[in-house]
């Protein structure tokens, strides 16, 4: 499920991001993404190429990883997103919400330390 509202276009110095074409108010789901969940193998040969930076870490011990279906991969990241997600295991699928209201033709971000306001530089930003 992803809201009719939500597309995909250029964003400033990122390549490309996922916007919205009207409002949206804080705690609405926004995208219900299914997952392809892969083992510690698959994991291996995925860190050696560019899938590397679209990869999620999945299950509540970390040993697998998955490959979200949808717009989830497009998603940029923010240190103070307006967007947060959350992992269900059991349905194999990644939610995402909005943390705060939303204006029209926004971009949506995520925090890819996984919690929305978590400051802890990625490594694309380590000095």
């Amino acid at each position: 499920m992803i809201l009719p509202i939500l597309f995909v276009a250029p964003s400033s110095g990122k390549g490309r991001g996922v916007f919205t074409s009207e409002p949206i108010p804080a705690g609405t789901t926004i995208e219900i993404s299914p997952v392809i969940v892969m083992g510690k193998k698959d994991r291996e040969l995925l860190d050696q190429t560019t899938l590397h930076d679209y990869i999620f870490e999945w299950g509540t011990d970390q040993l697998y990883c998955c490959m979200a279906l949808g717009y989830v991969p497009v998603y940029n990241h923010s240190y103070t997103s307006g967007c947060e997600y959350e992992m269900d295991f059991e349905n194999e699928t990644i939610h995402i919400k909005t943390v705060r209201d939303i204006r029209k033709g926004e971009e949506l971000t995520i925090n890819y330390n996984g919690e929305w306001n978590d400051p802890k530089p990625l490594w694309f930003d380590a000095s």
